[in-house]
């Protein structure tokens, strides 16, 4: 668990890391460098999902090489189930990261939203929806595991 108190904001026991695969940890479906290294030194914090249409096919790979919970989504209605996800975790306890506009209603509602402008840029949606916008899924990530940036970011 990461406990973080934001001035103005409030107090925070996250618990889980909802991550968005492709544009926000993978490009073209392969994953992206330090990402591996981070999640592995995140997971010691906290419980990490990876949720994907999985469009590349490499979802649930991608997920064991990284130790990691996958929830690979039919196809349509993707942003519903994504909420439903972030919901069933529990939005005070989740931290979103993602860039794409079926990324938005989980982005908005969890605890801390964090958009990532990667490769494959971010939507406008997106980016209205989240607390964080970011520039890399390191700079993303690293907010997790030195919490004073976030801190720092979202202070009031």
């Amino acid at each position: 668990m990461i406990e973080i108190n934001i001035p103005g904001r409030g107090y925070y026991r996250l618990k889980h890391v909802l991550l968005d695969l492709n544009g926000t940890i993978a490009l073209d479906g392969e994953l992206l460098g330090g990402v591996e290294e981070r999640l592995a030194r995140l997971r010691a914090l906290i419980d990490i999902w990876l949720v994907s249409a999985d469009t590349f096919g490499s979802a649930t790979a991608l997920g064991n090489k990284l130790g990691v919970k996958v929830s690979v989504l039919p196809e349509g209605g993707e942003s519903a189930r994504k909420l439903e996800i972030v919901k069933k975790l529990g939005r005070d306890s989740t931290v979103c990261v993602g860039n794409g506009s079926n990324d938005a209603a989980m982005l908005e509602s969890a605890a801390v939203g964090i958009c990532v402008i990667g490769g494959e840029g971010a939507s406008g949606i997106a980016l209205r929806a989240s607390a964080v916008v970011v520039n890399s899924i390191d700079a993303a990530l690293d907010l997790l595991l030195n919490t004073t940036r976030l801190v720092a970011t979202l202070r009031r």
